[in-house]
């Protein structure tokens, strides 16, 4: 196991003793690289090339909070190994393209895309919280497409049984956050989280989170401690009567190329034109 975050409850159980390597820096790719060096080998040319491209997406282009020293030292020696001399050129076109995938995504993909959970364990609170993040160049374009976004969300969260979902837009240019709530628990529990953020539309469905942008370093710290100094879910926040089995079914679209999955027949989205989705 390689990785460079932080081992959760659930992460992995062995039977027998395995080969780990964790540390704190920006990217897996960054070890990999280093390993690379450790061990006087030399990438060839199409790996270097990978690794580099993996290392400017995970920090953001060396400008995101998790960025550290070793990371912008491994940039440097696989642009030189890759034959890359233009970096900030590449890493322009890579989150060009990542925009451009992601901004054709079905609203399952995109909550779906990249979602890790976290498990949490206090007197007050038990369960567990979802926090899927979408990165791009244009942040408008997905938050354009809330009224499709919260019903996929809460439609998630009930099939994987989380207690909390939620999901961060960030914008990789302007290094900026915004977050989507579903429901009274996402923003009970985000308003404990990130105190001094303030809420983007009369309906509290989005969240500024300012330059939080890094999920494991901005956002489920500030979620762990919130949940630790006593959160507790919110108890006039109303019974769902949403049914699972109501939450239609997922398809593959005939008329996608791409094959994407898409959500279709969930009560979620029977809602009247121009009304703002509410979770009841």
């Amino acid at each position: 196991v390689i990785d460079h975050h932080a081992l959760q409850s659930k992460t992995i159980v062995t039977d027998r003793p395995i080969y780990i390597d964790i540390r704190p820096w920006g990217s897996m790719s960054t070890i990999i690289a280093h390993t690379f060096l450790t061990h006087q080998r030399r990438p060839s040319i199409k790996v270097a090339g990978m690794l580099l491209c993996a290392i400017l997406s995970d920090t953001l282009n060396l400008q995101g909070p998790t960025t550290t020293e070793w990371d912008r030292i491994m940039v440097a020696v696989l642009s030189e190994i890759a034959e890359v001399d233009d970096i900030q050129f590449l890493a322009t076109q890579q989150f060009k393209a990542k925009s451009k995938e992601l901004a054709g995504l079905s609203a399952h993909g995109l909550v779906n895309g990249d979602q890790k959970s976290f498990s949490f364990k206090t007197e007050q609170f038990e369960g567990d919280v979802g926090f899927a993040v979408v990165e791009t160049t244009d942040d408008a374009v997905i938050i354009d497409r809330l009224d499709e976004l919260l019903p996929e969300i809460v439609a998630c969260k009930k099939e994987k049984e989380l207690s909390a979902l939620f999901l961060a837009v960030v914008n990789i240019v302007s290094l900026k956050g915004t977050l989507l709530l579903c429901g009274p628990t996402e923003h009970s529990l985000a308003t404990a989280a990130f105190s001094d953020c303030t809420m983007k539309n009369k309906e509290s469905s989005l969240m500024d989170l300012g330059k939080r942008v890094s999920r494991k370093k901005d956002y489920i710290p500030a979620i762990t401690q919130a949940i630790k100094s006593g959160w507790h879910k919110p108890i006039n926040r109303g019974l769902s009567t949403v049914d699972v089995a109501n939450l239609g079914k997922l398809e593959v679209d005939p008329l996608d190329p791409h094959q994407r999955v898409v959500r279709r027949g969930s009560v979620l989205t029977a809602k009247k034109p121009d009304e703002p989705f509410k979770v009841v």
